[in-house]
């Protein structure tokens, strides 16, 4: 309906997306465990100070990159029932591991991403 959209379809639904969005989860879950492990305080983790921040920067970034594409598909492209929607929608509410299990149980398994010809692999032949 609107011809012009900030972001296209294909930076949802496509097989790059999916891939990135997945290890986006992957990296909120590791950003997750990252951070209780902080919380323990323990002395092992002195001498890793500067590599903890590097894992810190990529979980960050990887959360927020999978934040804003499952809200957008949540959203535009969610053709679940409505409870379902508002379920997901609190879920994903719970900061760090609602869009990762939203991203693997409802996005990695949707019609609108598995039925997509963006998300079909691409043949050598052309």
């Amino acid at each position: 309906m609107l011809q012009y959209e900030y972001i296209n379809k294909e930076w949802i639904i496509s097989a790059t997306a999916r891939r990135v969005y997945r290890a986006g989860a992957s990296a909120s879950l590791g950003l997750f465990l990252l951070l209780i492990a902080i919380q323990q305080r323990s002395p092992l983790l002195s001498p890793f100070r500067p590599i903890l921040r590097l894992l810190l920067l990529v979980g960050v970034i990887g959360y927020a990159t999978t934040l804003v594409g499952m809200e957008y598909f949540l959203f535009r492209f969610d053709n679940s029932a409505a409870w379902k929607q508002v379920l997901w929608f609190c879920i994903v509410l719970i900061p760090l591991i609602g869009v990762a299990l939203y991203c693997f149980f409802v996005y990695s398994r949707s019609d609108a991403v598995q039925g997509s010809p963006a998300s079909q692999p691409r043949d050598a032949s052309g």
